[in-house]
């Protein structure tokens, strides 16, 4: 199929043709190049699972408990990991130390429960 068409030279009806024999062949590789497609996909989901179809559980992080607590707006707390959160970083040049906002044991016990992410 190295020859040349020449449009230009062609009737309506070889034109529409070869429209319909162009859907064909491109019905087909596409139709080919999915299932190749879907048996990647698969392969690729069978390696990530546990072997009986599920996926692996993410990795388990232990939960980080509230360190600093904004005492203005008890709720704003913050982890010690991570950017420094806007209120801490507005306290800390008004020239307060890190220090001031440490949350104690006896107090993240006690509201360990009631911890709300900000």
């Amino acid at each position: 199929m190295s020859k040349k068409l020449d449009l230009d030279s062609m009737s309506v009806d070889e034109m529409w043709q070869l429209h319909e024999r162009i859907g064909r062949v491109l019905s087909v590789r596409l139709a080919t190049e999915k299932r190749e497609l879907e048996k990647r996909l698969a392969r690729l989901r069978s390696e990530k699972s546990n072997g009986d179809g599920s996926l692996r559980p993410h990795r388990k992080y232990p939960q980080v408990l509230p360190k600093y607590r904004n005492p203005n707006e008890p709720y704003e707390t913050w982890s010690g990991r991570g950017k420094l959160p806007r209120w801490l970083t507005a306290a800390l040049k008004t020239g307060r130390k890190i220090e001031d906002f440490a949350i104690s044991k006896a107090e993240a016990n006690k509201n360990n429960g009631r911890r709300r992410r900000v």
